[in-house]
């Protein structure tokens, strides 16, 4: 079977994808990386020379990545071999470091292996890599779309170069849209398929920095204006034409990955911020690019009480009513509770104060262990009990108008402990009021 370096070896196909046809021969020809590739840019020199370390390339989809490992199969004297961490296991990647060996031994010859998708490798397989890169028996060009500090073995990080790529601008994408409608060669320039200036800005804005995209949907808007065209009439790409082949696009979210994580942090902080239009923007944004709202209620539900808390305790009932609600109508309707609670949520008083006393409280059970409890707080459930001092002396506030001055509830070594810190805002400023009379009492 081909792997991907071999099919680029022998050049793209009249029937293959755009994308393909128009993927890179050239350092010069690729789009929107010059801080990496420009002249003078030190990936660009290792490349050149021929000085290729172990490295990660780390970018949204659409970026360059394989490309960028194409372009060094082109021009490295070394072997190159390839896997997908999708599709690859183990004992794939052991066969290619037994003939990597054989290969140095019998004719000196390097290898590099490119490992698409790296992130998806478990940590076994990521170890099983790290001793062929650490020997110099491989050097490895590993792609990814996820952050490789959380992504890939630290070891194995430490013995390569990571090398970020961008998102590609909307200027950018317009040129490589241009340029593959005119190249007769390669792209669309034979179709006769002519676009307005603004159809290419809709289809650069609508492919979010990803020129795989940008350039699947020019190859759709192409065949639907032939499609469409009237016996004589020039066909083109209008702003409607382009929007319509946009249509199915998917938003950039994915939802076990790193954009995910972005625009789940993104939502919270919006709402801790006080933010109520962003908190329903990123809202929209996870719902509509199929995030389970199930997910989005729980997060909910836990920040009703890490950051709002008693300054409004009404927080987490509108939460948890949500997700009832949510799970009485589901969707569409079911959007609707979900934005009340990310719009009251935000427009909330804040305290921290419930997630700071847990935490106070938890640091001195693990520091201090089972500190015996007063005895006059135990129930005196029978003779023996009683002998042992158990509820002698206890008051019970219903008979001292709801409160017993003076009495003392923490284990002896912790009398005094202050772990609930009522803050200034919402209820809370109330509740520490009505505290701070109690303990002065």
């Amino acid at each position: 079977m081909r792997d991907l370096f071999e099919a680029a070896a022998e050049g793209p196909g009249v029937d293959d994808p755009l994308p393909d046809r128009m993927r890179p021969t050239r350092l010069d020809e690729v789009v929107g990386q010059g801080h990496l590739l420009g002249p003078g840019k030190l990936l660009r020199r290792l490349l050149e020379a021929d000085r290729v370390p172990s490295l990660i390339l780390w970018g949204p989809p659409g970026t360059g990545k394989t490309t960028l490992a194409r372009l060094v199969a082109r021009t490295t004297q070394a072997h190159f071999e390839s896997l997908s961490a999708v599709l690859s296991g183990v004992a794939d990647l052991r066969k290619v470091l037994a003939e990597a060996k054989q290969r140095r031994g019998q004719h000196g010859e390097r290898t590099i292996l490119f490992v698409d998708e790296i992130h998806r490798w478990s940590k076994a397989q990521q170890d099983a890599l790290l001793d062929a890169v650490e020997r110099g028996l491989v050097t490895l060009i590993g792609a990814t779309t996820e952050n490789p500090s959380f992504e890939l073995n630290a070891a194995l990080l430490s013995r390569a170069r990571v090398f970020v790529l961008k998102s590609i601008t909307d200027a950018e994408l317009e040129g490589l849209l241009a340029r593959a409608l005119a190249d007769a060669t390669r792209g669309l320039g034979n179709s006769g398929v002519q676009a307005d200036a603004d159809a290419l800005a809709t289809i650069a804005r609508g492919a979010f920095g990803d020129a795989r995209r940008a350039l699947t949907v020019l190859d759709i808007a192409v065949k639907d204006a032939l499609l469409l065209a009237s016996p004589g009439d020039t066909p083109r790409i209008t702003v409607a034409s382009a929007e319509e082949a946009l249509q199915h696009r998917a938003l950039l979210y994915d939802k076990a990955g790193d954009a995910h994580y972005g625009v789940v942090s993104a939502f919270i902080k919006s709402m801790r911020g006080s933010d109520p239009d962003a908190a329903v923007y990123y809202l929209a944004r996870m719902l509509e690019s199929g995030e389970d709202p199930r997910f989005l209620l729980r997060r909910m539900v836990i920040f009703a009480s890490e950051d709002v808390g008693n300054a409004d305790p009404m927080a987490l009932v509108v939460a948890t009513s949500a997700l009832s609600a949510y799970e009485l109508v589901g969707l569409p309707e079911g959007v609707l509770p979900l934005t009340q609670a990310a719009t009251y949520l935000a427009c909330a008083p804040k305290s921290n104060a419930v997630l700071t006393s847990y935490g106070a409280a938890r640091k001195d059970v693990k520091a201090q262990g089972p500190l015996p409890v007063p005895p006059k707080l135990l129930n005196a459930t029978s003779g023996l009990s009683k002998s042992m001092g158990h509820g002698k002396g206890y008051k019970y506030p219903h008979d001292l108008g709801g409160l017993a001055p003076g009495e003392a509830y923490l284990p002896e070594a912790l009398e005094g402990r202050r772990y609930y810190q009522p803050s200034e805002n919402g209820q809370e400023r109330e509740i520490g009021e009505r505290l701070k009379a109690w303990r002065k009492a």
